[in-house]
């Protein structure tokens, strides 16, 4: 579908083709018509399927129609890389509105955040714990929203933020719309659907054939003792300039960026236990190419958009194909080309032989400079 096919503002549909946009996504074409049509939905979709352009874009044609200056539009988001990346989103598409939209999260002072709401917001990305905190004290009330998005509802699931959803959700009025997005859906996901959600369109996008599909796989069978140093060699032999490097733990993540340093190759590290600050600094640093390599965990990744994105590395193969799939659907976005590297000992073939089965494919070897020998599991 083309965009110009959907009813939006003239405005919305200038700024989508000066952005340089003309064919919907699979989920933009699903959500936007029925969003625009007041429905509640759930959809499963994970990052970089164009889901946050599926409730934006609605959003700011659906709140336009006033000018009160009061938070009528909310979107939750786990993260506060995510929460910020959403806002940079609605203010580009939103630019030819008159429409005020603000971000709040935590790890940063609040008087800047409550200044600009007590200003007046149509529209306020928010984290969970922020919001609740802006609430608790008397700056922030939610009555008048009429647009609610619950974005990543499973990473809130994962940070432990669904108690903090449990508390703002009875503050939002009853008559609204909801919209809820998560790539997976466990029972608890399902159940907050159910108590939150009226009557909701389902829409489901299968990522596996429309992203891993144009994206080159390759698994070297390597120990773990020599990951680091056949890691180094890669990123030296292809000449590599953006890279972003998956590992299991924090520590590793720490420890690979550390050794890569060592190497010659400005790497930086970020997962869940860096301030929100150090975060900010290394995707910064990253996207403006002053680090080579981004080295990360599952949960600090979500949200990170980089079109140039070349290679995915997953030092350690991940132990769902699902995470799979997320990891290397960040690569070979925006008719750039992508290439997915997998580094697999001995202890990790069961969990690619599962990725392959759930894909539908052997991922390629490539002859590893140092070979596979432990092959036995580890203790």
């Amino acid at each position: 579908m083309q965009f110009n096919e959907i009813k939006l503002l003239d405005e919305l549909l200038k700024t989508i083709k000066e952005i340089g946009y003309s064919e919907t996504t699979p989920i933009q074409s699903q959500t936007i018509p029925v969003v625009l049509e007041g429905h509640d939905v759930l959809a499963c979709a994970q990052t970089g399927t164009g889901k946050t352009a599926a409730y934006v874009l609605p959003m700011l044609h659906r709140l336009s129609n006033s000018n009160r200056k009061k938070i009528r539009g909310l979107v939750l988001t786990p993260t506060r890389e995510l929460a910020s990346q959403i806002y940079e989103n609605i203010k580009q598409f939103g630019k030819e509105l008159n429409l005020r939209a603000a971000v709040i999260y935590g790890g940063v002072g609040q008087t800047a955040q409550v200044a600009t709401i007590q200003s007046g917001v149509d529209i306020l990305v928010a984290t969970p714990g922020r919001l609740n905190d802006l609430i608790s004290q008397g700056y922030i009330k939610l009555s008048d929203v009429e647009m609610f998005v619950l974005d990543e509802a499973d990473q809130m699931l994962d940070l432990g933020f669904i108690h903090d959803m449990k508390k703002i959700i009875p503050q939002l009025p009853k008559n609204r719309q909801t919209l809820l997005f998560s790539a997976t859906m466990p029972k608890e996901i399902e159940k907050l659907a159910s108590n939150i959600l009226k009557s909701p369109k389902i829409i489901k996008v299968d990522p596996v054939t429309s992203t891993v599909d144009a994206i080159n796989q390759t698994v070297y069978f390597v120990d773990r003792p020599n990951k680091i140093s056949l890691l180094t060699n890669i990123i030296k032999e292809k000449n590599m300039t953006s890279v972003l490097v998956f590992t299991r733990t924090k520590i590793f993540a720490d420890k690979v960026a550390l050794k890569l340093n060592k190497a010659k190759i400005k790497a930086m590290a970020i997962h869940g236990d860096k301030g929100q600050n150090a975060r900010e600094t290394a995707l910064r640093s990253f996207k403006d190419g002053s680090i080579k390599v981004l080295v990360a965990t599952d949960v600090a990744a979500r949200g990170i958009d980089i079109a140039e994105l070349n290679y995915v590395i997953n030092y350690d193969i991940p132990d769902t194909p699902e995470t799979y799939i997320h990891r290397i659907g960040r690569t070979g976005r925006a008719g750039y080309s992508g290439n997915a590297i997998n580094f697999c000992n001995y202890d990790d073939i069961d969990c690619l032989r599962q990725i392959e089965k759930h894909i539908g494919k052997m991922i390629k070897e490539i002859p590893s400079p140092w070979p596979m020998l432990i092959l036995e599991v580890s203790e």
